[in-house]
C-alpha cells in the first residue's frame, strides 16, 4: 500500500540493481493438487432418520459437531419471512428444556471454539468444535436443542430474540448499498417464488410472528429425519455411533419435510433498476438467475465468474480498473444455492466518470466474453486457484468452512458426503467450449441491471412502534432427561516446537511445523505499521503497500496476478498499527516459484507512474467509502479523539489516510518510505509449513540472504507526543437516515501490549468481551436493542486503548450509553467478578487452548504476536496454570487498577436529528463533528 525529504532515498532505490531471482519452476499440475483434497468418512442413519457422517482427524484433541437442518428462507410461506433465521436465534441463544441456562454458558465453560449458528436460503445449522473430553457434553447439548427445545420457549424469550434479529437487520441495512439485495430479489423472482425474500425477512413479518407460529415452525422442520449430523475430528466411527445413538436415538421422528422446489425464472425483458443511497460513488450491478449447485453447469458458471471478474487478473479488472480506469473496483460472483444460482457482476464507478458510459462498456465487455469465452490458460489458473483455496479451507475440522461443512453440504443437498469429489471432477473437466456454451445458454437472457447513485435513500420500512398484545399460548410439557454428563480429563496444549535460523544478512527466521495440509505460510514483518506513516502525509504506507503487487521491475500487475493464480499462491501486503507485513500463502508443491514471487514483490517494486495514479484513485475511493460507512466513520474519529493528531496512534488505523495527503503523494514519497522501512535490517521472517526448517532455510537464503540494507537511515517511530487527558463527553458524527447508531467508547489505558495483561483480559471477559459479557447480555439478550456489542483491550505495542463497540437501534442510543456507564461503574466498584463468572472464564480459557491452534494460520499469528509483545516461545503453554490460579479478587484488582470508565469518551455515528436529544439527556458534553 501505500516528502520531498526522501529524494536521496529515492535516488538510491533507482540506482540499485534489480534482484535476479531463480527461474521459476513449472507449477504442479492440478491433478497432483487435487490429491490433497481428501476427506475420508463413514456414514450411518439412526432409526429416527438422523443421518450421521463421521470423519477422523487426529491432529488435535478436538471434535467438531455440526447439525444441519434442511430448512431455510426458501421454505418460508408468505407472511412468515425470517422465521428460519429467527428460530436459529432461538435455538442458539435460548434455554432448552434440560439446560435452563441455555447452551452458551456450558459451551464457553468447556472451551468450545467456532461455536455459532447460521441460516441461508436452503439450510439452518448449529456447530461447535470442542475438546475431545467434552464431546459427550456437546452431543447432549446439541440433542437437547434438537429434541427438547419447545418446552423452554416462551413469549419473553421470543420477544428478546425478535428484537435482536431486527437489530441484525438494521445493522446490515445501515451499511452503504445495504438495501440493494432486497430490491434485486423482488425484481428477479416472481411473487410466490421461494427465493424472492431475504433470509432476514421483513420487519412486518417478524413483528407478526407469534409464539404458536414458531412452535409449529419447529414441529414442521426440525425433526431428526430432516437433519444431518457431522462429527469430525479426534474420534472414530464406532465411538461416534455409540455416542450419537445414546444422545439422539430417543428423539422421535418429526414431520416429513419436503424442501421447497424452485424453477429458474427468466425475466421477460431487461430491467433497469435505479436506487439511491448516501454513498460517494455510483455502483452498477448485473444479475441473472442461473442453475444451482447440483446442476451440470455449476462448475462452468464458477469458472466463468472467476475469469470475468473474480480473479485478480480478470477481464473486467484489466478493462475497467487497469485499462481505462473508469472503475475503482469490480467483482463477479456465482452463488450456488440448492435449487437455483445467482450470477452477479458489480462495478464501482470512479467518481466524476460518466456512469452511463461505464454501464454501456460493461454490457459490451460481458457480451464479448459470453460470445468468445475464456482461454485455456484462464481456466487453468482458475482451477489451480480454486484447488488451493479448497486445500486451505480443509485444515480445520469445523467452523464456518472446514471439513464438517463440506461433508454436511454434500449429504444435505446431494445425499452424498463425498459430493465434493464430483465437484472437483467437474471443475477438472471444464473447457473453453463448455464455459462458452453454458454462458451462451444462461447469460444471454434478459439481465437485471441495478444502479445505485449518490443521494437520499428511499423510505425505510421500520419495525412497528408497538405490537398487539400476543395471544396467550399454553405452556408445553417438558421431557426431563438424565443430567448432562461432565467433562473428562483435558489434554494440555502442545504448541508446535519453535525453531530459529538466521540468514546470512542477519534476518531472523522463526518457524513452526504444521503438517495437516500441504501448504506453507510466510510472513515478512517489518517494524513499521500505520504508526510509521508520516504525520504530514497519512496514507503513504497504504499506497506504497498496494503498489508492491501492482508491478515490479520485471513484472506488471497482470503478470503478478496471473503467476499467483498459476501457482495457487497468494501474496498480500498489509499493515496493522505496529507492523507492516508482506505475506505468502503457497501450496508446498509450488513453494520455490512462490517464494520467487514474494521476494520480487518485496525487493523490486517498480512504482510506475501509471500504477501510482491508478492505485491513488482507488485509495481515494476507499477513503470516501470509509467516510460513508458507520464503522468507517467511527474508526476514523476515535483514534484521533483518544491519542490526539500528533501521536503515531492518533490516526485512522485502516491506514487509508487523508484525502489531501494521498492526492499530494509522488513517486519519491513512496520509494523513500520503502527504503526507510521495507529493508532487511528492519525485518523478521515467520514461517509455518509442512516442510522442515532444514529444507526451507536454503530456499529463504537464496531469495533473501543477499538482500542488503540501503545506505539511507532506517525509519524510526517516536511515541513521545503527549496523550490528551481523558475527558468524559460525547462526540456525535451526523449520518442522516441511519436506522442504527454506532456507539464507540474509548479510553487510553496505562499499560502497553508488552505488559502482562492475562489477568486484566480475563476480568474483561466478564464485563465486556464475548457473548456472555455483562454488557452484551444486558443490551442484546435482555433488552434486544443490539445485534451484539463488546468492550476489548485492543493490544498495541505501546500505550493500549480500551474500546467499546456497540451498534444499537437509533431510538435507544442514549439509553444504551447510560446502561454501559452503569455496567462499568458497577463492575469496577461493588459488582465485581462472581465465583461463577470466574469459573466459567477460567475453564473456558484453559479448555479452549488445545483447539486454538488447529490451523497453520493460527500458529503463524501466535509466532508473530509473541515476537511483537516480547513473549517467550512457550507463552501459550504457560497460560493454563496461570488461568487456574486466578481468583475473583485478583481479577477485580487488575480491572480496577487499569480501567477508568469515568473518563471514557463516546463517539456516536448516527442520525443527529434522532439521537442528539437522547445524548443531551445524559448530562455529558455533546460535540457534533463532521466525518473526517
Amino acid at each position: 500500500m501505500r516528502n520531498a525529504a526522501f529524494l536521496a532515498a529515492a535516488a538510491v532505490l533507482l540506482a540499485a540493481p534489480s534482484v535476479v531471482l531463480a527461474q521459476a519452476s513449472r507449477p504442479a499440475p492440478a491433478s497432483e493438487l487435487a490429491r490433497g483434497v481428501d476427506i475420508p468418512f463413514e456414514e450411518f442413519t439412526l432409526d429416527n432418520g438422523l443421518r450421521v457422517v463421521v470423519h477422523t482427524d487426529r491432529k488435535a484433541p478436538v471434535v467438531a459437531v455440526a447439525a444441519w437442518y434442511n430448512v431455510g428462507a426458501k421454505d418460508e410461506p408468505e407472511g412468515q419471512t425470517g422465521y428460519a433465521h429467527l428460530f436459529e436465534h432461538i435455538g442458539l441463544f435460548n434455554p432448552t428444556e434440560n439446560l435452563p441456562g441455555g447452551l452458551m454458558e456450558p459451551l464457553r465453560a468447556i472451551g468450545a471454539t467456532d461455536w455459532n449458528g447460521t441460516t441461508w436460503f436452503d439450510r439452518t445449522n448449529f456447530f461447535q468444535t470442542v475438546p475431545t473430553s467434552a464431546l459427550d457434553q456437546a452431543l447432549y447439548m446439541e440433542s437437547d436443542r434438537m429434541g427438547h427445545l419447545l418446552g423452554a420457549l416462551n413469549q419473553e424469550r421470543l420477544d428478546n430474540q425478535r428484537g435482536v434479529v431486527q437489530n441484525e437487520k438494521r445493522q446490515g441495512d445501515n451499511q452503504p448499498y445495504g438495501l440493494v439485495y432486497y430490491a434485486q430479489l423482488e425484481a428477479l423472482f416472481p411473487p410466490g417464488h421461494p427465493y424472492r425474500h431475504s433470509t432476514v425477512g421483513s420487519m412486518a413479518d417478524l413483528d407478526a410472528a407469534s409464539l404458536e407460529d414458531l412452535r409449529q415452525w419447529h414441529r414442521d422442520n426440525y425433526g431428526p429425519n430432516n437433519a444431518v449430523l457431522v462429527v469430525a475430528g479426534d474420534i472414530d466411527a464406532a465411538t461416534a455411533r455409540q455416542k450419537v445413538q445414546q444422545y439422539f436415538g430417543h428423539i422421535p421422528r418429526g414431520a416429513t419435510n419436503e424442501p421447497a422446489q424452485a424453477d429458474i425464472p427468466t425475466l421477460p425483458a431487461r430491467i433497469d433498476q435505479l436506487m439511491h443511497d448516501r454513498v460517494p460513488n455510483t455502483r452498477l450491478y448485473r444479475t441473472w438467475v442461473v442453475p444451482g449447485l447440483l446442476a451440470e453447469e455449476s462448475a462452468d458458471l464458477q469458472v466463468a465468474a472467476s475469469v470475468l471478474g473474480g480473479l485478480a487478473s480478470s477481464r473486467l479488472d484489466n478493462a475497467l480498473v487497469r485499462g481505462d480506469e473508469s472503475a475503482t473496483s469490480v467483482g463477479t460472483g456465482y452463488q450456488a444455492f440448492h435449487r437455483i444460482g445467482m450470477f452477479s457482476v458489480t462495478v464501482d464507478v470512479k467518481p466524476e466518470q460518466d456512469a452511463d458510459a461505464v454501464s454501456r462498456k460493461l454490457d459490451d465487455l460481458i457480451a464479448d466474453f459470453v460470445a468468445n469465452g475464456p482461454t485455456a490458460d484462464e481456466i487453468a489458473r482458475t482451477v489451480t486457484s480454486t484447488l488451493s483455496g479448497q486445500i486451505q479451507a480443509l485444515e480445520p475440522v469445523g467452523g464456518f468452512g472446514g471439513k464438517a461443512v463440506v461433508l454436511a453440504e454434500g449429504e444435505l443437498y446431494a445425499g452424498d458426503p463425498g459430493f465434493y469429489r464430483k465437484e472437483l471432477a467437474a471443475m477438472g473437466a471444464v473447457t473453453p467450449a463448455s464455459v462458452k456454451s453454458v454462458m451462451g445458454r444462461w447469460l444471454t437472457r434478459p439481465v437485471l441491471a441495478t444502479r445505485v447513485d449518490p443521494g437520499d435513500r428511499e423510505p425505510y420500512a421500520e419495525a412497528a412502534d408497538t405490537r398487539p398484545a400476543p395471544a396467550p399460548a399454553a405452556p408445553l410439557p417438558v421431557t426431563p432427561r438424565t443430567p448432562m454428563p461432565g467433562v473428562g480429563v483435558m489434554k494440555a496444549l502442545d504448541f508446535p516446537a519453535v525453531e530459529r535460523a538466521r540468514l546470512s544478512n542477519g534476518i531472523e527466521v522463526i518457524y513452526a511445523r504444521s503438517t495437516t495440509v500441504p501448504t506453507t505460510r510466510v510472513a515478512v514483518d517489518f517494524n513499521a505499521g500505520v504508526a510509521a506513516d508520516p504525520a504530514d502525509a497519512p496514507g503513504t504506507q497504504r499506497l506504497m503497500l498496494d503498489l508492491l503487487t501492482e508491478g515490479t521491475t520485471g513484472k506488471t500487475a497482470v503478470q503478478i496476478a496471473e503467476e499467483e493464480e498459476r501457482l495457487g499462491a497468494d501474496v498480500a501486503a498489509f499493515a496493522s498499527v505496529d507492523r507492516t507485513t508482506v505475506g505468502l500463502t503457497a501450496l508446498s508443491a509450488n513453494l520455490e516459484p512462490s517464494l520467487d514471487l514474494l521476494a520480487e514483490v518485496i525487493r523490486n517494486p517498480a512504482f510506475r507512474a501509471a500504477d501510482i495514479e491508478r492505485r491513488r484513485n482507488q485509495q481515494l475511493a476507499s477513503i470516501a467509502q470509509e467516510k460513508s460507512s458507520p464503522n468507517g466513520m467511527g474508526a476514523r474519529a476515535l483514534p484521533v479523539v483518544l491519542y490526539g493528531p500528533e501521536h503515531p496512534y492518533g490516526r485512522a488505523w485502516s491506514g487509508l489516510g487523508a484525502t489531501e495527503a494521498v492526492q499530494a503523494l509522488d513517486r519519491d514519497d513512496l520509494t523513500g518510505f520503502h527504503q526507510r522501512w521495507i529493508r532487511p535490517d528492519n525485518a523478521q521472517l515467520f514461517v509455518v509449513s509442512d516442510r522442515p526448517l532444514a529444507e526451507l532455510t536454503p530456499l529463504l537464503e537464496a531469495r533473501f540472504g543477499a538482500w542488503a540494507a540501503p545506505a539511507v537511515a532506517r525509519g524510526t517511530k517516536s511515541f513521545d507526543a503527549p496523550i490528551p487527558a481523558g475527558r468524559p463527553r460525547v462526540v456525535l458524527i451526523d449520518r442522516p437516515q441511519s436506522p442504527q447508531s454506532l456507539i464507540m467508547g474509548g479510553i487510553v489505558l496505562p499499560v502497553t501490549g508488552r505488559d502482562d495483561l492475562v489477568t486484566l483480559n480475563a476480568a474483561n471477559e466478564v464485563i465486556g468481551n464475548g457473548f456472555l459479557s455483562r454488557i452484551n447480555q444486558d443490551i442484546r439478550e435482555t433488552r434486544g436493542w443490539s445485534y451484539g456489542l463488546n468492550g476489548r483491550v485492543n493490544l498495541l505495542e505501546h500505550q493500549t486503548p480500551y474500546i467499546v463497540n456497540a451498534p444499537v437501534q437509533s431510538d435507544r442510543t442514549g439509553e444504551s450509553i447510560a446502561v454501559l456507564i452503569d455496567q462499568y461503574r458497577g463492575f469496577l466498584s461493588d459488582r465485581g467478578v462472581t465465583p461463577a463468572e470466574r469459573d466459567r472464564t477460567v475453564n473456558g480459557n484453559v479448555r479452549q487452548l488445545p483447539g486454538s491452534f488447529e490451523t497453520s494460520a493460527a500458529v503463524l499469528n501466535a509466532l508473530r504476536t509473541n515476537a511483537l509483545y516480547g513473549r517467550p516461545d512457550n507463552y501459550w503453554e504457560t497460560l493454563a496454570p496461570r488461568y487456574e490460579a486466578l481468583t475473583p479478587a485478583a481479577m477485580d484488582a487488575s480491572a480496577r487498577q487499569v480501567l477508568d470508565s469515568t473518563n471514557m469518551v463516546w463517539v456516536v455515528v448516527g442520525d443527529a436529528a434522532v439521537v442528539r436529544p437522547q445524548l443531551e439527556s445524559l448530562g455529558l458534553e455533546v460535540e457534533v463533528r463532521a466525518a473526517q
